[in-house]
């Protein structure tokens, strides 16, 4: 049977940072570390080992990779029921029921594609040409209201190489964030300003180099917010902005940042000793209706084994190789993944697993070649990281 994190009958879990009865060998590796209490893990990420057998065992899933012609029209249709809404709003009072809904019903949930379109494109899955991609990607940002496009890529390509590393992954909270907010009022909040943690955050891990195509998404992204702005009025504007931050709150569909890379089950035991080798689970993937508003980004253990599959043909990914994904822990519901978050005890900020080494940072060069990818992974050509 499939394991799930919303089952109600699943056995009761121990708090997320209470130390498990341990060896002294065990104590004195989590030692080094006992100023935090997140899951250490010893093992090297688990996606890679997962393509790999995929591979040998279904060759031909290396055939679902590559560009997907679709996303670009969704891009557009979206993009343009954004400036519709934006347009429509102009004369709105800002604070009244028409704006707000307006903003949380159509606005947050067309920028939350938006958001999954760049992670999507962020994979050169748009077009094979790069420059298309960062194009298109620059492009998706203007409802958004502010731009963040160039400087998604380079921080979520290293969260795929280097998943879980401490130092590299910024998709990981820092300890203070997991101290400070380690309350049910503190969870609560991080929930609603989700968005916001995930923006800043980066920037405290470690700086990009200002590039070219950083310059172009700024520039591009404010030419449109002026012009926004002229045109229809800052109502316009307020309402795009609104809709970002509403996408990254309390909103349906924004479960699926919680639901992606927290623990939700208890690990072994075991797995705190560096010599056991024992994986915690660390990625888990939700495959409910949401999917057709997200890009299937719920399909999230497929996504990191393959992220050269484009978001059309993770199904297909699951159906060809479903004996590696059937007993992997699922979750049946975003909505319900940020209630448990926040009320469950026994779940924090500091469930999440983190490792020490591995992995490397993606994307310090120009921003508009691809030399860091190499040829064949540029093209699609194999399923590689990018």
């Amino acid at each position: 049977m499939r394991a799930s994190t919303t089952t109600a009958t699943a056995p009761p879990r121990e708090p997320a940072k209470r130390s498990f009865t341990v060896t002294a060998e065990e104590q004195q590796a989590q030692a080094a570390h006992d100023h935090e209490g997140f899951f250490w893990t010893y093992t090297e990420e688990p996606h890679r080992t997962r393509r790999m057998a995929i591979i040998k065992a279904h060759p031909e899933v290396t055939k679902l990779c590559g560009p997907e012609p679709l996303t670009k029209w969704v891009v557009l249709l979206v993009v343009s029921v954004q400036i519709a809404c934006a347009y429509s709003l102009r004369n709105t009072p800002f604070l009244s029921w028409p704006f707000f809904l307006t903003a949380y019903l159509v606005g947050a949930t067309a920028n939350q594609n938006l958001f999954l379109a760049i992670h999507e494109i962020s994979h050169n899955l748009a077009f094979r040409s790069p420059l298309a991609n960062r194009i298109i990607a620059v492009f998706a940002n203007l409802p958004i209201g502010i731009p963040y496009s160039a400087s998604f890529r380079p921080y979520h390509l290293t969260h795929h190489k280097s998943l879980g590393v401490n130092g590299l992954d910024t998709d990981l909270p820092t300890a203070f964030e997991a101290w400070f907010l380690d309350s049910v009022a503190g969870k609560a909040f991080f929930a609603t300003c989700q968005i916001l943690f995930y923006a800043l955050r980066p920037m405290f891990i470690y700086n990009l180099p200002l590039t070219k195509i950083h310059l172009f998404n700024i520039v591009v992204q404010l030419a449109f917010d002026y012009a926004l702005v002229q045109f229809a009025g800052g109502k316009a504007l307020a309402y795009l902005i609104l809709s970002s931050f509403l996408a990254g709150s309390l909103h349906p569909c924004a479960g699926h940042f919680i639901a992606e890379h927290y623990v939700f089950e208890k690990p072994e035991k075991d797995a705190s000793n560096p010599a056991n080798k024992i994986p915690i689970p660390e990625t888990y993937s939700y495959y409910g209706i949401l999917n057709h508003l997200t890009y299937n980004v719920g399909l999230h253990n497929e996504h990191h084994d393959f992220p050269a599959i484009p978001w059309t043909r993770l199904p297909k990914l699951n159906r060809i190789a479903h004996e590696f994904y059937d007993e992997l822990p699922v979750h049946k519901s975003w909505v319900y993944v940020m209630w448990q978050f926040v009320m469950d005890k026994d779940i924090s900020l500091w469930c999440r697993v983190k490792r020490e080494e591995g992995g490397r940072k993606v994307g310090a060069g120009s921003g508009w070649s691809e030399e860091e990818l190499g040829n064949n992974e540029k093209k699609g050509r194999i399923p590689g990281v990018f």
